[in-house]
């Protein structure tokens, strides 16, 4: 009985500390980073960075409404120039996008239409493939491992002549999974002999690992493989879409005769000005960091699973059905991702402000203490 008691006492004492507001931000630090306003419903479902667009970053828009009367072409190719050198790639093998969506889309289109193969694990992010399903393109789902990261090994047996496209969102968007590195790059050197190697690296900028590889490495190569990358996420700019796709020039010149939306002036400016904007993003991290914590701590505490996260969110077992926590968090607040079969009690969270964070947690503690 004394050692129950004592195990009350000390989940009472860090059911306290959890619901201790975070010390807030500097007045220099709002002035700054820009972080989003307190709402009454917190939307922390779409893996939105909670900060920005940064105070550089918003003179760089403001000053790019003088040439908003212009299409964006002759912007988006000295932005292009500035990615090559990023990347160490010629400005030929860069593809600007309207956000990384638009380029994931028209990779599937470009080389799956018509019957053609894309092979992904589920689940994952599925832009590319829900949009090539519709020009008729078939979708080789292979489940995730039991780490719940992507299955290379599964993947490799399944290629086959009608394989048009590997689809590697790594980081993985839901389950936060990251690829071993060395794994990864012997699987892209080698699949991509035999067909396109894509690889969503959305979420790339939070892995803490050192010296991760970028599979940019592999189009300085010459070998069959897309990278994607965007401004979304650790430069907070998601509501301007802008990204970008990396590939060998040839395969550039495809893959642009189906980029439709584009981008804009504004959007251009803001990529721009973030490039050079280090202080919002090493800060953009640090909080990030700060949040996922908070949220590993009342994981933590109320004994539910989740999958070490090399992203701006968290994955986690809620061990009750998500529409039955999607409805209770709402009621307390708070909007959580939506259902990502086959995992259909796990549930997705988002890193917002500390104060969101904060709401979160409050939440969480109440729902499950209930």
């Amino acid at each position: 009985m004394h050692n129950r008691r004592q195990w009350l006492k000390n989940s009472v004492g860090l059911g306290g500390l959890l619901l201790t507001p975070s010390i807030g931000l500097s007045a220099k630090e709002i002035e700054l980073y820009r972080p989003r306003p307190l709402e009454k419903s917190i939307r922390l479902s779409s893996n939105e960075n909670p900060y920005g667009p940064s105070k550089k970053v918003q003179e760089a828009i403001n000053q790019a409404f003088d040439h908003a009367c212009r299409y964006p072409f002759a912007y988006s190719s000295k932005l292009a120039e500035k990615l090559a050198k990023k990347h160490g790639v010629s400005p030929e093998s860069i593809v600007i996008t309207g956000g990384s969506t638009e380029g994931l889309k028209a990779a599937g289109l470009t080389y799956a239409h018509n019957g053609g193969e894309i092979i992904a694990c589920q689940p994952t992010f599925l832009a590319m493939m829900t949009y090539a399903k519709q020009w008729n393109a078939e979708i080789n789902w292979v489940p995730v491992d039991r780490n719940k990261g992507y299955d290379l090994q599964e993947i490799e047996k399944r290629v086959s002549a009608k394989t048009k496209m590997i689809f590697l969102c790594n980081p993985n968007n839901p389950t936060g999974t990251l690829l071993p590195a060395q794994e990864l790059q012997d699987f892209c050197q080698s699949l991509s002999k035999k067909t396109i190697v894509f690889s969503d690296e959305a979420y790339y900028d939070y892995i803490e690992e050192e010296n991760y590889p970028s599979m940019d490495a592999l189009v300085r190569q010459g070998e069959n493989v897309i990278v994607s990358k965007t401004f979304s996420k650790v430069y907070g700019i998601a509501g301007l879409r802008i990204g970008y796709l990396i590939a060998k020039p040839s395969i550039a010149t495809e893959l642009k005769k189906n980029i439709m939306a584009m981008t804009n002036v504004l959007a251009i400016a803001a990529a721009d000005a973030s490039l050079t904007d280090t202080d919002f993003y090493e800060f953009s991290l640090a909080q990030n960091k700060k949040a996922k914590t908070k949220i590993y701590e009342v994981l933590d505490y109320l004994k539910l699973d989740y999958v070490p996260s090399s992203t701006n969110f968290v994955f986690f077992h809620s061990q009750r059905q998500i529409e039955q926590l999607q409805a209770q968090m709402l009621q307390e607040g708070v909007v959580v991702g939506r259902p990502f079969p086959p995992f259909l009690d796990w549930c997705r969270i988002s890193t917002g402000t500390q104060e969101e964070v904060d709401v979160f947690v409050k939440a969480m503690l109440k729902i499950y203490n209930a």
